[in-house]
């Protein structure tokens, strides 16, 4: 039984991305409040009013959204590793409750270009996950047209 909790405790979500910028591009996109203002969000229809990020490991971070609905939620967590241009690790947790999950991206270095892998893990359950997997997928899309 305890097995069984454990698996369902880890559900993962894994994407990948090419992006055709170099990856010290990528991770600045990443980590400044500006540019997450820009690319945040699972699609257009949605606008970051504020991005506060103390980019050192045990500081936080808080994204505030502000939905087409009008409702504003607002994630933030704690950074757990920090190594530029190549990895960003943090927890993520929504304010208006939910589990803290974990957040890495990995960016490998392509010649001029990136592959962003974005792993997001410890989901309770499948549908978490899949919720997460549109809002990141949204997310990415953003991200991908702001760097050109």
């Amino acid at each position: 039984m305890a097995e069984a909790e454990r698996k369902s405790e880890n559900v993962v979500l894994e994407l990948r991305r090419k992006l055709a910028v170099p990856r010290e591009r990528v991770f600045q996109a990443l980590t400044t409040p500006e540019e997450l203002m820009r690319w945040f969000g699972p699609s257009d229809d949605y606008r970051v009013p504020s991005a506060e990020v103390d980019l050192r490991v045990g500081g936080r971070y808080r994204i505030a959204i502000l939905a087409p609905s009008g409702n504003q939620l607002a994630v933030g967590g704690t950074y757990r590793e920090i190594r530029p241009p190549e990895r960003l690790q943090y927890t993520w947790r929504w304010e208006d409750g939910g589990d803290e999950t974990l957040v890495t991206f990995e960016l490998r270095d392509l010649g001029g270009e990136t592959e962003l892998t974005l792993k997001h893990e410890r989901f309770t359950n499948p549908e978490a996950r899949d919720r997460h997997r549109a809002g990141w997928t949204g997310s990415l899309d953003r991200l991908e047209r702001a760097l050109r």
